[in-house]
């Protein structure tokens, strides 16, 4: 798989006791506020308003996001309580489809380099997980390390515990020719690829006609596989959890947040 990512990062300073200083210093000043707006201006009217009392912008750059047909470039902006990112129409000025992500809700794990795939992480969270990729190992050490620092942060001032709740990262498309339940089934034009909600297979229509409730995710059933609806019915998987082993897919992950919601 060929990706191309380009190196396009900044943040205030070094996760350092000088990051929380300066963090304190820029929450209510003039530069914050213009910065926190002009990245309202670039999303535009569709955009959530950004700009709250103690909210700093800590950095952003580009990454690219594996996501349910290819991996694609997204603009991602890091607050001191929030992860933003959307998608490019123009750099550095106009960015649809946003989606915020609270910080206090994310883990974050490292993902080993294969092939074209390097510098990557997942971000997980209750509701959405998904992979990203860094041009380089500094820029993935940069934000990995902001990321961490924010949401330790976050969960200090809280007394939160960390959630060990994460919704399943979905496997790519182009990663199953067949159904990896059943291994069986081809995916066809007219057999068409589904993403189990639990485990994040990619499995074929007979394999994931059951829906089960998943609370995290949504308000009403979702698609999951026959093999994770008999475990979920019988008590043997939590609801909470999300441990089935994927073997070779675990670094080669995905979602689909930016394909129609109601693709499966």
């Amino acid at each position: 798989m060929q990706i191309s990512i380009r190196r396009v990062g900044h943040f205030l300073c070094a996760t350092t006791t000088g990051e929380v200083k300066m963090v304190d210093r820029l929450a209510n000043s003039e530069a914050n506020s213009k910065r926190i707006g002009v990245v309202e201006g670039c999303f535009g009217a569709a955009g959530q308003p950004l700009a709250i009392p103690g909210r700093v912008l800590i950095g952003e750059g580009v990454l690219t996001k594996l996501c349910r047909k290819k991996p694609k470039a997204r603009q991602f902006f890091l607050f001191n309580d929030i992860l933003v990112y959307g998608n490019i129409v123009i750099q550095k000025k106009k960015y649809n489809k946003q989606h915020i992500i609270p910080l206090e809700s994310v883990t974050i794990d490292t993902v080993p380099d294969e092939g074209d795939l390097r510098n990557g992480w997942l971000i997980k969270t209750p509701t959405k997980s998904f992979a990203v990729y860094a041009a380089t190992a500094t820029e993935k050490s940069e934000w990995m390390n902001h990321i961490g620092k924010c949401v330790g942060d976050l969960l200090l001032k809280s007394g939160k515990a960390p959630t060990g709740e994460h919704a399943a990262v979905w496997v790519p498309d182009s990663e199953a020719t067949v159904c990896m339940r059943c291994q069986k089934v081809k995916f066809t034009p007219v057999s068409r690829r589904h993403h189990c909600r639990k485990c994040g297979f990619v499995v074929c229509g007979p394999c994931s006609d059951k829906k089960y409730l998943l609370p995290s995710q949504s308000s009403k059933p979702v698609r999951v596989c026959e093999f994770c609806f008999v475990q979920l019915t019988s008590g043997s998987l939590s609801i909470r959890s999300d441990s089935i082993t994927r073997s070779k897919f675990n670094s080669n992950m995905s979602d689909d947040d930016d394909e129609d919601d109601s693709s499966d």
